[in-house]
């Protein structure tokens, strides 16, 4: 029986196109964020599983985590998301990090899930935190940060911030409406369903968590409202950290009705978020959906003890940058890996060859030479697989001269150059800028 070419379910093979690819993501992404003062951190794959079930939500834990037991029946998993690894790195040198703490990292992560468009059961996640500092300071350099990292995209015209505070959510659902944070919990899930299964079951759903027809207008006015109208409508500590942020965002040059928007059903789980929670959204037609999402976690470093750190933060999956930047036409026209092909007609050739390709090489290009002997003709199909910018060629009348052959495969053009001039030619001295 032959083995499948296929991929686990739900990963993908990562051809050198698609390095290529997402090698640039990461490094527009690391650039973007570095511009703010973030530094990169990492961490281990495999977590103790007590690390999960402690902070992530249960459908995470019961539902999506991969784990197993090691040698030393240790039950470990592989790590979901990031958080509890950053809280856990923070705890164990809290007193040695200065304050604020502004750290990203790009892991690998993994979650057993159905597999759909910009969902898969691996990916690569752009991790972005700042633990300490004044809360809705830290909120809004967040928010500007992680509209930046759109526009270093290009994309910046096709998204919109979304926000909203937990603490007003929490309000409404308490105060308003009387709900227990377990039935503030089903009707969470049963909005985020709404659209998904319809009118009559939803309104079923609601019947079961006991939320009467009165509950339901006020939370139609509630969800179906701007920011001034629930200004008027409520009085909390939510609703005054949202006036005072979207402050802070004008000066900071993100303007609320443009950029960034009030949206009530933001919500990001109950179990979770402790203030500003917020979505970025592509807002075209072609691809309207959330691209990601964060906000502010408080006091996820006591887990591991009595210290106390605030924090703000977003995930960005590769998988769903991806499709965004594939959809509306911003990926960059990648040059090809290879700068010189040094050809080999002969085996008495590979001495020069070599030479040749170790010279240029050491200027800072990027040479390849086959590995078997080919006549003219082949080796110059072979170095335009390669997708090579220049191919070097010997031929008896030029080696006579002391001179080989250059030929520019963008171009078509072909000059004669000399052996002990090869390394200063100028066609190579632009590659080597392009390069560096």
């Amino acid at each position: 029986m032959s083995l499948s070419t296929q991929p686990y379910k739900g990963t993908r093979d990562f051809y050198p196109a698609d390095m290529r690819i997402q090698q640039w993501m990461f490094n527009q992404m690391r650039a973007a964020v570095s511009r703010y003062g973030y530094q990169e951190y990492d961490g281990p794959m495999l977590e103790p599983f007590e690390l999960y079930a402690a902070k992530s939500g249960e459908e995470i834990v019961n539902q999506q985590l991969y784990w197993l037991m090691d040698r030393g029946e240790r039950k470990m998993a592989v790590r979901p998301e990031m958080t509890p690894t950053l809280a856990r790195m923070v705890a164990g040198k809290i007193h040695e990090l200065p304050k604020p703490i502004r750290w990203f990292s790009i892991p690998n992560l993994w979650r057993y899930e159905r597999p759909q468009r910009g969902r898969l059961r691996e990916h690569w996640q752009l991790n972005v935190d700042v633990l300490g500092g004044d809360r809705l300071l830290a909120d809004a350099e967040i928010l500007k940060l992680a509209f930046d990292l759109m526009k270093a995209f290009g994309g910046e015209k096709v998204v919109s911030l979304r926000v909203n505070n937990r603490k007003l959510i929490d309000h409404f659902f308490k105060n308003t409406l009387g709900l227990s944070a377990e039935a503030a919990l089903q009707v969470t899930k049963a909005l985020d369903a709404r659209a998904k299964i319809g009118e009559e079951a939803y309104s079923e759903w609601l019947n079961k968590i006991g939320v009467d027809v009165s509950k339901r207008d006020q939370m139609e006015t509630f969800f179906h409202s701007d920011f001034a109208a629930i200004q008027k409508l409520v009085s909390c500590d939510g609703v005054t950290e949202l006036t005072q942020l979207f402050e802070l965002l004008e000066q900071s040059g993100i303007r609320q009705g443009k950029e960034i928007t009030f949206d009530p059903m933001i919500m990001r789980g109950l179990d979770y978020y402790t203030g500003t929670v917020f979505e970025l959204y592509d807002t075209s037609p072609e691809n309207r959906r959330a691209m990601f999402g964060g906000g502010r976690y408080d006091n996820l470093v006591g887990l591991f003890g009595n210290h106390t750190l605030s924090g703000v933060g977003f995930g960005m999956g590769d998988v769903t940058l991806r499709h965004f930047l594939e959809t509306h036409k911003l990926l960059p026209e990648f040059e090809s890996s290879t700068d010189v092909f040094v050809s080999l007609p002969k085996i008495e050739n590979r001495a020069l060859a070599e030479t040749i390709a170790a010279n240029l090489r050491e200027k800072g290009l990027r040479v390849i030479t086959p590995l078997e002997v080919g006549s003219f003709g082949s080796q110059l199909k072979l170095a335009t697989k390669h997708e090579a910018r220049f191919v070097i060629l010997f031929a008896e009348t030029e080696l006579e001269r002391g001179a080989v052959l250059v030929k520019d495969l963008k171009t078509g053009q072909q000059v004669e150059v000399k052996i002990e001039e090869i390394g200063s030619f100028q066609g190579f001295s632009l590659l080597r800028s392009f390069n560096h």
